[in-house]
């Protein structure tokens, strides 16, 4: 995507793929890092405000996703994508480092994810 922000020493993508029959994105990084994202943790993780809150410990647990996939990728200058959601969402911006990040911790943030779920009382299902 940019070899300025990789310069910087932030990772930066070499390419980004959505797999719309898989509900999934595929990105690539550069030094070999490849992560495949299911479109329903890219929606429970979305960095808005919505989901995030607007401080620490305001997350909301989004239930009801499993079924939802991405309809479009735009580019945020040199430094991010937004992400369209089917369900209406599309006001997170996904850095290359939260990307990254997502990539990183996918298995811990997913159990994470289905605990609260479960904790609250929610479903994945719609």
């Amino acid at each position: 995507m940019t070899d300025t922000y990789a310069a910087a020493g932030r990772p930066a993508p070499s390419e980004i793929r959505l797999k719309s029959a898989e509900k999934m994105l595929e990105v690539d990084f550069a030094g070999g890092h490849n992560f495949r994202l299911p479109a329903e943790l890219l929606r429970v993780e979305s960095p808005s405000a919505e989901v995030k809150g607007h401080g620490r410990g305001q997350k909301v647990v989004v239930a009801g996703c499993r079924h939802v996939a991405i309809i479009a990728i735009e580019p945020v200058g040199n430094y991010a994508v937004r992400l369209r959601f089917d369900d209406g969402h599309d006001t997170g911006l996904y850095s290359w480092e939260y990307l990254y990040e997502l990539g990183q911790d996918q298995e811990k943030l997913w159990q994470t994810y289905l605990a609260a779920l479960a904790a609250q009382g929610l479903r994945r299902d719609p």
